[in-house]
């Protein structure tokens, strides 16, 4: 049989031909599918044509119709084409209402190892079609960038936001802390350092992040200069350094992780705390799926902000 026929059957074709098997009569196909008697006969008919075999007996009287042999070997194929047709109506049905697809979100480190795992494991059990694709990057206005252009759908941002067109919310307040060596002498002086204390000490920072800008900010206002001795905007090499000596640090608490080569000491107000949200473009679409997403990490956050006591 020539291939090039097969792109004469059309899908109503099939669906006639199953009602046929089913109903074993002409006019009872008809009434299910809702077209008239001579329509289906047509449809079966151009499905003959189509495959170059007889697929339906019709004996005439009241005897039923039935299906030749080439007619069932074509119904098991119909059969498995039109579940599929079913479940990409669905499908479609389900993205059209923000239930499927793709959900593009930008994060950074200190979210990706803290909030997201638990996150994403919540938002998967209630939204199982719905595929999250995560971007992350150190540097907070790129994501912002990204966000703005089209490249995610939500994104993680420190607030306040630098880029016009788009709006969120505040997730969480992350406050400043200082990390020194396990034992170090700063720990054990039983009164929080100033900020000009700290900065005639060996520091460790960031490159390019936010954090970094506050940071050396709040020290310069305290009318110090930061003495910084290695940059990295890799939070678990900053910690590293911090347990190996090289150097203090003051990091968002997010950033913490449990270690025994480090103590942390609370810096209060010293360092206006990072401001955490969630952010979208306010011009664009935000489906439902979209906004699960932010609704659902609003609870997570309040869950699992800041489990465990890490400060001194």
């Amino acid at each position: 049989m020539d291939a090039d026929r097969l792109l004469g059957v059309e899908f109503r074709h099939l669906l006639a031909l199953q009602a046929i098997s089913t109903e074993g009569n002409f006019g009872r196909a008809a009434k299910v599918l809702g077209y008239t008697q001579s329509a289906v006969s047509q449809q079966i008919a151009a499905l003959e044509r189509a495959v170059g075999e007889k697929l339906v007996e019709r004996p005439g009287g009241p005897r039923p119709v039935s299906l030749t042999e080439a007619g069932e070997l074509l119904l098991r194929h119909a059969d498995a084409i039109v579940a599929r047709m079913q479940a990409l109506q669905a499908d479609l049905a389900a993205y059209s209402d923000g239930a499927a697809g793709t959900l593009r979100v930008g994060t950074y480190q200190s979210v990706s190892a803290r909030l997201l795992p638990a996150l994403i494991r919540r938002y998967k059990e209630l939204w199982p079609k719905v595929q999250v694709q995560l971007t992350e990057s150190t540097i907070d206005d790129e994501l912002e960038q990204r966000l703005e252009r089209g490249e995610v759908d939500l994104s993680f941002v420190m607030l306040p936001l630098e880029q016009p067109p788009l709006e969120g919310e505040q997730l969480l307040v992350d406050p400043y802390v200082l990390v020194v060596p396990k034992g170090s002498p700063i720990a054990e002086r039983g009164r929080r350092p100033t900020l000009r204390e700290l900065a005639s000490q060996p520091l460790i920072g960031y490159r390019q992040c936010r954090s970094n800008t506050a940071i050396e900010t709040a020290i310069r206002r305290a009318g110090g200069e930061p003495n910084f001795v290695f940059r990295s905007d890799d939070n678990g090499t900053v910690l590293g350094m911090v347990g190996a000596g090289v150097g203090i640090a003051i990091v968002p608490q997010l950033t913490l992780t449990p270690t025994d080569d480090i103590d942390v000491i609370e810096l209060g107000d010293l360092v206006p705390p990072r401001l955490i949200g969630i952010a979208w473009h306010r011009d664009r679409y935000r489906t439902p799926a979209a906004r699960a997403f932010v609704e659902l990490a609003r609870e997570v956050v309040a869950q699992t902000l800041l489990e465990e006591p890490v400060a001194a």
